[in-house]
């Protein structure tokens, strides 16, 4: 596994390159945004953890420039700032996790591995060989598309339409959507979104949830006379084709 860290603190960086090293990690470790920028659109990675506060070019700015050009690798915000803002400002640009200093090596670690893991999930193909002709037609069902009115999501390729046009979405939006067709007409709480799409505990304080579902109901939603993302005040949010009243 290879990973990329963008650091500009050079105790910090050298520190959770050992660790990390030492773990099984392939790392490179870039100290200015402007240089983790080029590393991260130049090699592959498995992964990207970055801090906020970067010389020439913010963490921010790293993560969202990245997702407008379709990166779609696990990208970790590790940084000093911890405010509620922050936190949400991050997954609105499509981080896929946040972790303030001071941290334990240990939960750094798990949560590398389950953003690492959550991805090869994410895009593993169906087929298997040197298994059952069930299994393979098993696995195949579980990663079969899903049509919901005009709604199209290709689960072997990640792509989701509309009406026949492509819509699209951020890693944690498409995970947001699959997990709401999977569950369709079922409410599901804030609380099971957080900890099925982001892996963490749901905080009553946070509206990342709710950021996320608005921005995800404006590209599925905006502009369609049958609206397919519903709210149920104060249990949650489902998916399906719901009949005028």
């Amino acid at each position: 596994m290879k990973l990329l860290i963008i650091e500009d603190e050079i105790k910090t960086g050298q520190y959770l390159k050992q660790g990390l090293e030492e773990s099984g990690f392939v790392v490179d470790l870039a100290t200015d945004g402007e240089a983790g920028l080029h590393l991260a659109q130049s090699e592959h990675y498995d992964i990207l953890v970055i801090d906020i506060m970067l010389p020439k070019l913010n963490g921010w700015a790293i993560t969202h420039a990245l997702r407008k050009n379709g990166f779609l690798v696990p990208i970790l915000i590790l940084t000093a700032r911890d405010s509620l803002e922050d936190k949400v400002k991050s997954f609105e640009i499509s981080a896929d996790d946040y972790l303030a200093k001071p941290f334990a090596f240990a939960e750094l670690l798990a949560r590398i591995k389950s953003l690492i893991r959550r991805s090869q999930l994410t895009n593993m193909t169906p087929y298997t060989a040197n298994v059952s002709l069930q299994e393979n037609v098993d696995k195949y069902h579980h990663y079969s598309d899903f049509t919901i009115a005009d709604l199209k999501i290709d689960r072997l390729k990640h792509l989701v339409y509309r009406d026949g046009r492509i819509i699209h979405l951020t890693p944690k939006e498409y995970l947001l959507l699959e997990l709401l067709a999977l569950h369709q007409g079922e409410v599901l709480t804030r609380a099971v979104i957080a900890s099925r799409v982001w892996d963490i505990n749901f905080d009553s304080d946070t509206n990342v949830i709710d950021v996320a579902i608005k921005r995800l109901r404006h590209k599925i939603d905006h502009g369609y006379e049958v609206k397919l993302i519903h709210t149920k005040r104060g249990m949650g949010y489902f998916l399906d084709v719901v009949p005028p009243s």
